[in-house]
């Protein structure tokens, strides 16, 4: 962590971003929009990412992050001006119910807001103004049609939330799916900070099972494609690898020795369980430096790794050896 009265010169360096990482150039205003297919558009800040539809019959909208905010507004006006189409928001889908690409919601008024049924039920929990809980629910599968257009949309597990769905434009080409796979970036801390690891990892195939071309990840500052998704999965599956020898080879004995055999429990599980994480992840952090942006950020990688190994001991098991 650095300390409230860093400055620019006491902060780290770190690789230069990959080429393949780097978005698309923002206006002055702060944005880009851009023509997915057809009359399917992306806006992003450069950081965050949304998605809006175009039909006869008005605008729909998918996510509404608080850091593009107002720029979502001028991003639909701006494109419903050029292709001379109504500018009227009617629908808001919501991916899941995360603040950070929900929180402009209310900037949207009279529209029908759609969701998971698990959305609302979250929403309602936190109760937030910005986030108005969602009018339309689905369990499993619905199918939005506005205005000519169909959009289907889909829940299969829990993956970064308990809520968070599969977005596909079977007739743009598209699938939108958000916080699992950022393009050519690492995932931040503990797997985009997702709350089912299991279903994080098998996300992607999932994904990789529809039909698309184009990538809204939600994420940074250009589309996905099948080939991000690909390297995501490479870096996830290196890490579950690293993770299943370093928990076979790290030799507990010395922690235990130091701590345990002291009573310090939680000093003797702090020990063990830092230098599995530390070798694990090593090696992916040196092979992914140049491949993946922010791969050199050290921390991100640990707590992914973190997070998946004790999935493995935890959910795959065994945790430990049982006493006899």
């Amino acid at each position: 962590m650095t300390s409230p009265g860093s400055s620019a010169t006491d902060l780290p360096d770190y690789a230069p971003i990959p080429p393949s990482a780097l978005g698309v150039a923002l206006n002055d205003q702060g944005y880009y929009v851009g023509r997915v297919e057809r009359n399917l558009y992306w806006v992003t800040d450069g950081t965050y990412q949304a998605a809006f539809l175009t039909t006869r019959d008005g605008v729909v909208l998918f996510d509404a992050p608080p850091t593009i905010g107002g720029n979502l507004r001028r991003a639909i006006d701006e494109m419903a001006a050029a292709n001379g189409v109504t500018n009227r928001v009617t629908h808001l889908v919501y991916s899941h119910h995360h603040d950070d690409h929900s929180g402009a919601a209310s900037l949207f008024e009279n529209v029908v807001h759609i969701g998971h049924e698990e959305t609302r039920r979250l929403l309602l929990r936190d109760n937030s103004p910005a986030r108005p809980a969602p009018d339309v629910t689905f369990a499993d599968r619905y199918t939005l049609e506005v205005g000519g257009e169909r959009v289907e949309l889909a829940w299969h597990g829990p993956n970064h939330s308990p809520d968070n769905i599969y977005i596909h434009f079977p007739d743009h080409d598209t699938l939108m799916f958000i916080d699992v796979v950022n393009a050519g970036w690492v995932p931040i801390y503990n797997l985009n900070l997702s709350d089912d690891v299991i279903g994080y990892v098998a996300a992607p195939s999932i994904v990789l099972d529809y039909p698309w071309t184009h990538f809204i990840s939600g994420h940074l500052g250009r589309l996905a494609t099948r080939e991000d998704v690909a390297v995501h999965q490479a870096y996830i599956a290196d890490i579950q690898a690293s993770s299943k020898a370093a928990l076979a080879s790290v030799d507990p004995t010395p922690f235990y020795m130091k701590y345990g055999a002291a009573g310090n429990s939680w000093g003797f599980v702090q020990g063990y369980l830092d230098a599995v994480t530390e070798r694990a992840a090593a090696p992916i952090i040196a092979k992914y430096t140049g491949v993946l942006a922010a791969a050199d950020i050290e921390i991100y990688t640990r707590t992914t790794t973190f997070a998946i190994m004790q999935s493995l001991r935890l959910d795959s098991g065994p945790s430990a050896p049982v006493h006899p």
